[in-house]
Formats: C-alpha cells, sequence, structure tokens
C-alpha cells in the first residue's frame, strides 16, 4: 500500500478521534480509545467471512458437550483466533440502545489471546466513559463504514498506522514520542543485509529469527517474509519460528494481534523488558534484527539485575560490563550476541540500528567501551552502515545499521567495513513527520553492493579490527614544591592545630616548639629543594625529640609548600638504580595510543618532546574502544584563494555603492 493510501487512513481514525473524542478526553487520552478500537476493527474485519461457519461449529460443539473448541473454532474462522459471540462491530449497530451491554458480550466471545490484547490496552475502563457521553455507538459506526479498510494493511503498513497515531496524540499533549518504529526501507535495507550475503547458504532447514525489543513486529514479518522469497527463488523449503519480546504493553498488544493475523504463533511474544526479564534465556536464534530504544534509560532495569547485597549485576549476558544507567541500547545488541548458535555451519547473523552514542560514548574502561572491545575483539562486527539523516518518523539524528556474525567469510575475518550511506537517499514528496528522505531500491542495491563487494571506495573502507582500539596511557609529571616559613603561615599553622584538634591532635601540644622549630631551620628564605628540606626538618624534630611519621611530617609542611615550576622534583623512592618521583596529581595526563603503535615509541615521539620530565605509569594503562566514523569520511574543503576572495568583495562594494546612491537620490 503506498503512503498516500496509508496517510489517508491515519486522517481518518483521527478524524474520528477529533470529532467524537474532543470534549470526552484529554487529548493524550486519544490513545486509550483509538488504538485498540483499530486492532478491534482489524481483527473483526478478517473475521466477517468466516462469522456464519464459526457461529454454526460452536452451537455444534456446545451441544455435543465440548469443552476444549479451540482447534475447531480456530479451522472455522480460519486464523488462530475467533468470536464466538453473535455480533460483529457491525451488528452492534442493530441494538443502539444495547451498545454497551452488546459490546462487552462481544469482546468476550473473542479467543483468550484477542482478549489478552484488549486486556493489555486496558480499553474496558473507558467503555463506560464513552457510554456516558454518548459517543460509544458513533465511534463503532465510523470505524465500520467502508473507507476504513484495515484488512487490506500489511503488518508492516500497519505498524506506521500505529505509530503515526502514537506520534500525532503524544504530539498533541507535548509529549515525548517514545520509540521509534522502524520505517519500511531501512527495515528492508536491514533485511537484504542479513540475509543477501547467505543466500546460497539458506537450505531446506527451520530458521528462528528474533527481535528483543520488537515493537509492532514490523521488522519480524518482514524478515520473514524476505527469507521465504529468498528460499523460494532458490528453491528450498524452509520454517520459520518468530519470536519476539516487547516492553509497551500496547505495541506488545498490536503485535501480538498482527502474529495472530498473520497465522504466526502468537505465543511466541513476551510481554516484558528483554534486560531484566528475558523470556528466551536459553534460546539460540539463526537470524537476529532489531531497533532498540536509544537514549533511554535502563535504570529500573539496572535495579532488577543488581544483587542487592553483592551490588554488582549476576546475569550471565552482561559480564563483559554495562553501559551508563543513562542508554542501554549496547546491551540490547549484547543480548543477541549471546543468543548467537555456535554449532551450525550457517551460525548466526544479526542487524541492528543505533545511533551514534553506541560508536563513541564512554572512555576506555568504561562499560560502553568494555562492550565495544568484546564485540571487536571476538570478531563479530562485519560492517557498520551510516544512513542519512531524517530517516525516521519522530527523530531526525542520524543512525547507524550494524551487521554482526560469528561465522565470517575468510576474507572479513579480523576486518571491519565502514560505509558511508548519508548521501544516498531521495527527498521525500511530502514529509511523514520528520522522515523527510527515504531509500529507494536503488539506494539499497547501492549500499549491498557495497557492501557485498568489500572493496576500499570513497565510501566504504575496510580496517584491521585493531585500528580502532587503543592504549589509554597516563601521563604523569613530578610534583615540583618551594617551601617558604612565614610569620603568616605560621599563625594560620596555629589557629588550625586548635580549631581542628581531631585532625591534628599530635601537633596541638607542640605549638610553641613547632614554630620555633621551623623558623630556626629554614629561617625566611625560599627553599627549591623539597628532598632536602625534609631531611633537614627530620633531622631537627629528632633533635627537639618529637615524634611524627611521614604523614605527618608532610601535613605540617603543607601550611608551607606550593607548587613551583622552578624547584625541584620531589623524590617518592630512591634506590640504587632508579630515583621515582612523587606525580603532581594536578599536570596529570592521558594519552590514545592506537593499538597497533608502540606505546614507548610513541611517547618518545608525540610526548617527549614537548614535555622532557614526563614518565608512563604503566599499572594504569587501560585498553580501549572507539569508533569514531566520521573521522574516516572526513573531506578537507580547500580554502579559496585570497585574490578570489578580495575580487568578490570589491564586485559586493562596487554594488553596494550603486545601491547607497539610489537611495539618497529618493530621500532627496
Amino acid at each position: 500500500m503506498n503512503n498516500i493510501n496509508i496517510n489517508q487512513i491515519i486522517s481518518y481514525i483521527w478524524g474520528i478521534a477529533d470529532d467524537y473524542l474532543r470534549d470526552v478526553l484529554v487529548r493524550g487520552k486519544y490513545r486509550d480509545v483509538i488504538l485498540p478500537m483499530t486492532v478491534i476493527r482489524r481483527i473483526d474485519a478478517l473475521l466477517e467471512p468466516t462469522k456464519a461457519e464459526v457461529e454454526r461449529v460452536h452451537q455444534f460443539l456446545n451441544e455435543k458437550g465440548m469443552v476444549n473448541q479451540d482447534a475447531a473454532l480456530q479451522k472455522a474462522s480460519g486464523y488462530v483466533f475467533y468470536n464466538t459471540s453473535k455480533f460483529t462491530l457491525r451488528r452492534l449497530l442493530d441494538e443502539p440502545s444495547q451498545i454497551r451491554e452488546n459490546f462487552e458480550t462481544y469482546i468476550a466471545g473473542f479467543s483468550p489471546n484477542v482478549r489478552e490484547i484488549v486486556q493489555k490496552f486496558k480499553f474496558h475502563n473507558q467503555l463506560e466513559t464513552l457510554e456516558e457521553a454518548n459517543v460509544l455507538f458513533k465511534l463503532v459506526e465510523r470505524y465500520t463504514e467502508p473507507e476504513l479498510k484495515l484488512e487490506n494493511l500489511t503488518n508492516l503498513d500497519m505498524g506506521y498506522v500505529f505509530e503515526e497515531l502514537i506520534r500525532k496524540f503524544n504530539e498533541e499533549n507535548n509529549e515525548e514520542a517514545g520509540e521509534h518504529f522502524t520505517p519500511r526501507d531501512v527495515v528492508a535495507l536491514m533485511t537484504n543485509l542479513m540475509f543477501e550475503p547467505i543466500a546460497d547458504k539458506i537450505e531446506s532447514s527451520d530458521y528462528l529469527i528474533y527481535d528483543g525489543a520488537c515493537g509492532t513486529g514490523g521488522m519480524l514479518t518482514e524478515s520473514q517474509n524476505f527469507l521465504k522469497e529468498l528460499a523460494a527463488k532458490r528453491e528450498k523449503k524452509i520454517n520459520l519460528g518468530l519470536y519476539g519480546q516487547e516492553v509497551q504493553p500496547e505495541t506488545y498488544a498490536i503485535c501480538k494481534s498482527d502474529m495472530m493475523i498473520k497465522g504466526n504463533s502468537p505465543e511466541n511474544i513476551k510481554y516484558g523488558s528483554t534486560l531484566s526479564n528475558d523470556h528466551f534465556a536459553d534460546m539460540k536464534f539463526d537470524f537476529m534484527i532489531m531497533n532498540p530504544p536509544y537514549g533511554k534509560s535502563w535504570k529500573v532495569d539496572k535495579d532488577a539485575l543488581t544483587d542487592p547485597v553483592a551490588k554488582n549485576i549476576e546475569d550471565n549476558r552482561f559480564q563483559m560490563g554495562t553501559p551508563s544507567s543513562r542508554d542501554g541500547q549496547l546491551l540490547f545488541m549484547v543480548n543477541m550476541l549471546t543468543k548467537m548458535k555456535g554449532s551450525t555451519t550457517l551460525g548466526s547473523r544479526i542487524a541492528t540500528i543505533h545511533n551514534g552514542s553506541a560508536l563513541f560514548t564512554g572512555g576506555a574502561g568504561s562499560g560502553e567501551s568494555n562492550i565495544r572491545k568484546w564485540i571487536i575483539e571476538n570478531d563479530y562486527l562485519e560492517a557498520i552502515i551510516a544512513l542519512p539523516e531524517n530517516m525516521f518518523y519522530n527523530t531526525g539524528i542520524v543512525t547507524y545499521i550494524w551487521i554482526l556474525s560469528n561465522r565470517k567469510t575468510p576474507i572479513r575475518q579480523g576486518k571491519v567495513q565502514l560505509i558511508d550511506a548519508s548521501k544516498w537517499f531521495e527527498k521525500m514528496r511530502k514529509n511523514l513527520g520528520q522522515k523527510s528522505n527515504e531509500l529507494k531500491e536503488e539506494h539499497i542495491q547501492k549500499i549491498l553492493d557495497s557492501y557485498v563487494k568489500f572493496e576500499e571506495t570513497e565510501e566504504s573502507k575496510i580496517f584491521d579490527k585493531e585500528e580502532f582500539g587503543y592504549y589509554k596511557i597516563t601521563v604523569e609529571r613530578p610534583l615540583r614544591l618551594s617551601v617558604q616559613i612565614h610569620d603568616e603561615q605560621i599563625k594560620n599553622m596555629g589557629r588550625a592545630f586548635l580549631e581542628n584538634q581531631k585532625k591534628y591532635k599530635k601537633f596541638v601540644s607542640h605549638i610553641v616548639q613547632l614554630e620555633r622549630l621551623l623558623k630556626e631551620t629554614f629561617g625566611l628564605e625560599k627553599h627549591m629543594n623539597y628532598n632536602s628540606v625534609m631531611k633537614d626538618l627530620d633531622s631537627a624534630l629528632k633533635e627537639a625529640n618529637i615524634k611524627l611519621n611521614k604523614t605527618e611530617k608532610k601535613l605540617l609542611l603543607d601550611f608551607f609548600t606550593k607548587r613551583d615550576d622552578s624547584a625541584e622534583k620531589v623524590v617518592k623512592k630512591k634506590t640504587k638504580s632508579n630515583v621515582e618521583y612523587e606525580p603532581d596529581v594536578d599536570l596529570r595526563d592521558t594519552e590514545k595510543v592506537p593499538l597497533n603503535d608502540d606505546i614507548d615509541e610513541y611517547f618518545e615521539r608525540e610526548v617527549l618532546p614537548y614535555i622532557d620530565d614526563a614518565w608512563i605509569d604503566y599499572d594504569k594503562t587501560i585498553i580501549g574502544y572507539d569508533i569514531l566514523f566520521t573521522k574516516y569520511f572526513y573531506k578537507y574543503d580547500e580554502l579559496r584563494e585570497t585574490k578570489d576572495i578580495s575580487y568578490e568583495l570589491m564586485e559586493l562594494e562596487k554594488q553596494s555603492e550603486g545601491l547607497l546612491h539610489q537611495f539618497l537620490e529618493e530621500v532627496k
């Protein structure tokens, strides 16, 4: 179905809401009526042709005393759902005065799987309100008009209808639009990238497809359709199982209804959070496709996963690291990678879409970096494709498709391909929400060709996987302190001893003695060698019979020291063969050294020529990974010649003089 017809359906449904719910519900609550009514009408329309047969079979089975009638009624309806009441939505209009009672009877007549869907929408809560406002009858009437042909929509079309309705409802109520529904052109690209490269390896067999953030289920059913067509072309007979999990009750209900309509197993769609309540913990899948939520907090899941005593996450899926609680998108990728098949020739392939945060957020040692490290070092990452802006209905951000596999072809092993497809799109004639760009078949084919050919071009770059790793080294510089005794500091010291006797307990009884000792030992001149000062202090304290440990001596001198670039380095430890200096924490810095570079050579080349007293603290070295995508596709625009700019400025000046002259003449 084309965009124009879909937009007509959306406008029609939105018109129903605007006409009959305006004075009944606030705009943000329209969805509580419109979404379930749209699902019910779609199911109702599909069941209409076999309604008489279902009623006949139901009556026959009742007369025979049959309790379990599911299989027979499903066969009669032609779907995995049915309705045994005497009503359809159109028949409800025959008794206007009994509309609510009959509607409830109609809902109760559905098979258990449909009743669960309606329950997830909490639609029963709205019936009394609709009846009291005298709009329930009109609502049913408008939904049964011949203009609204929901039964003709594909799963993906229906998903878009729901996404656009949800977006409009929330936009009217100044709320966030929620999760990002994946447009059909993006889904088409993802399925092409996931299946086409291994088309010749598809055998007559059973395959399982999984989406852990399945939304309305469009990505699952489109994957199913694509793989079936691919297998049919090669005369292979395959059986597909679709599995999904969704945390939003509305979209879960929509997905489950579409699975029923398409003849798939609705029991394979589970409700709940994939992160904290994985319903497929013991399963492995051949293909996985996902558009997880990004930029969304996963704190609720994190709290549920965290052991209250040990204060850590024990879930085996996430032992390589966990990201900040502000954004859990990488955990969905990890979840898929832990569900890969390791015992089959084909292994598993994954297509997942993320924003830029997944590429580079988090420095070395962070959860995000450790996840990327785990993915890349295990050689799961095949390619990342940058998409154009404004590809989604409710966000204009740049997104990236990740292709992952545990069965890389020999030529791809140890390599990662980056494809910049950000300029391959066509402007849409009419925007759909924020979606103003779309991928046509030629764009999808161009991206697929670039991926399959695996060649270096202006838009395709191929790297060793180590390219994205780096050592984060800690560069230290020596602490340099000068010491000078002043009367003012002496007074400050004495005041501090008395005001904070707990901290300076050992000093209080020696205040006068210490003041005299410091003046006599060091005088008032400035000392540039802290190490010598400490030695002289040791001797003076010993002679005065005042016992202070190393920490207490430092505490005492802190009143009189200051950082001084001209002072000598402060020695931390000294042996026969080596001198270790105290690092200055304020001068501490870090450097990112590429994994394919030698740390010491890098340090001598890039650091020592500029800071000759620096050294590396090797104990603090950490390996990190990030993928700075735009860095590899940056194009330098050469500056224009000065003479060209000067010429243009002179021409503009001439033109402006003429305008000024004309203006002055008009004023006169």
